[in-house]
């Protein structure tokens, strides 16, 4: 018998570099208004408290910050961890997990081979492009705060349920 309360464990299963690449190639948006950043901010902070997750959010678009939120646990440095993740989306144009994943599939990491500075990038799961069809990308949304397989996941949970809602 299990309680509620209870945490279950399962072993975390690293996505593969194609099934990243496919999330890219699924997650693009027909448009990215102040509204849309307004809407899918508040989306990911209702899935957080949801979870009583201690994470910060952040919204960049053309290089404007149109959302950001910090949840209960979040601290200083997790801003930090967001504006280095989107900088990693903004320099590749695609998500910051997929560029580090693509640096450990050759054997290497990103601090290791990228020859950029590791205080200003980190490739590191939680940024996600904001890809708009017809346009390319033009911004990230980014969290931090969980384990970054964990910040990837929820980036990616929540644009899948925006772009459900249309």
């Amino acid at each position: 018998m299990t309680h509620e309360n209870t945490p279950r464990f399962t072993p975390e299963i690293t996505p593969t570099l194609e099934e990243l690449q496919a999330q890219e190639r699924r997650l693009v948006l027909k448009q990215f208004t102040h509204d849309d950043a307004w809407a899918l901010g508040t989306l990911l902070v209702e899935l957080a408290r949801e979870r009583q997750a201690p994470v910060a959010i952040d919204i960049h678009r053309a290089g404007q910050q149109l959302f950001h939120a910090a949840l209960p646990g979040s601290a200083p440095d997790n801003d930090a961890w967001i504006a280095r993740k989107r900088r990693v989306v903004e320099r590749y144009g695609v998500s910051s997990y997929l560029v580090g994943s693509r640096f450990r599939a050759k054997g290497t990491t990103f601090e290791e081979s990228s020859r950029l500075d590791p205080d200003t990038y980190a490739a590191h799961g939680g940024s996600f492009p904001i890809n708009v069809e017809g346009v390319g990308v033009i911004g990230a949304v980014t969290v931090s705060g969980l384990p970054q397989l964990e910040d990837h996941r929820f980036v990616v949970e929540a644009l899948e349920d925006f772009l459900s809602k249309g």
